[in-house]
């Protein structure tokens, strides 16, 4: 494999299908459907991560009422919390579990196990040293994937806690939706310039002179090909982040730095614990620094696997 093929996609099965619900809300000119579509998405938000909390028994055998609770919260909100008491989760186990959920289609990256699922923890060394998820620092707002070009699409994103820190690495997540029709409301320019397909470009990852990705320009809102739905590609990274050098582009830029930093409704803040996991189509999120305690055997332990399947029937 050759460092330009380093991150591929891990496909056990297939492509899902979706429909393409939804898909003309997001053209500027449809405002009645705009319209009808921000009204139901609206009718019904979430006070805090609770209201989106689902007990799961087994995550290996999830059941067939677990798997419609878990749906639903993800059709109108984008992500849910779950819970599981089970002990004995692995990486096999989280696959299977998103498995149950239609996500089929890993996608593998540089710092990932062979399977497809990430073990974020604090790295020694070596190249995972280098990548803010395996150090205890801040990581700021962004979707996963952001650095991926359109046909490794990142659609949805698990995250397991095994075990948590002896303080700290908290995250917030807002359904990117949401701040779509914010950011609409204020000002419908904004949106055609974040679409715009030179919006954002992350420049090329280079690591002794190789070239282990291109750079890749893109929109920061899309309407997904593959599913009709809203697509965020989007990092807060001022560092490495090239925007498209027009005045909607950087007044657009601004404001989303603006309203992510606020207490904007709509933003929801949980510390993961053992057991607990958040499974979402990839909506914005961040994590606080945080701070281990290996003698205490509070070392903090997190599974991801990012898809690039939507969760079926969402």
């Amino acid at each position: 494999m050759t460092a330009r093929q380093s991150s591929s996609v891990i496909d056990h099965s297939g492509p899902a299908t979706h429909g393409h619900r939804d898909a003309r809300a997001f053209d500027l000119g449809a405002v009645p459907a705009y319209r009808a579509w921000r009204e139901g998405k609206l009718a019904r938000q979430p006070e805090s991560i609770e209201a989106l909390r689902v007990e799961v028994g087994d995550l290996a055998r999830p059941s067939a009422e677990e798997c419609a609770a878990l749906t639903a919260h993800l059709r109108q909100h984008n992500l849910v919390l779950y819970r599981s008491a089970a002990g004995g989760v692995d990486r096999a186990t989280v696959r299977t579990f998103g498995l149950a959920l239609g996500l089929s289609r890993l996608d593998s990256n540089l710092c990932s196990e062979e399977d497809g699922v990430s073990e974020l923890q604090v790295s020694a060394g070596g190249r995972q040293a280098d990548y803010i998820p395996y150090t205890n620092r801040p990581l700021s707002w962004h979707c996963d994937g952001y650095y991926n070009p359109p046909e490794r699409r990142i659609r949805a994103m698990l995250l397991h806690c095994v075990t948590d820190a002896a303080e700290g690495g908290e995250n917030a997540l807002l359904d990117h939706e949401l701040l779509y029709i914010r950011l609409r409301d204020e000002n419908p320019g904004w949106i055609e310039a974040l679409m715009h397909p030179q919006a954002m470009t992350i420049p090329e990852n280079v690591e002794n002179g190789v070239v282990l990705r291109e750079a890749q320009s893109g929109p920061v809102f899309s309407v997904d090909p593959e599913t009709g739905r809203l697509h965020l590609r989007y990092t807060a990274r001022e560092r490495n982040v090239h925007w498209r050098d027009d005045p909607l582009t950087r007044e657009a830029a601004a404001r989303i730095r603006e309203l992510l930093a606020s207490d904007m409704p709509g933003i929801i803040r949980h510390r993961l614990s053992p057991g607990e996991g958040i499974l979402c189509n990839n909506v914005l999120h961040n994590r606080t620094g945080f701070r281990d305690d290996p003698q205490a055997g509070q070392t903090r332990l997190i599974y991801r696997a990012r898809y690039l399947d939507r969760v079926a029937g969402t």
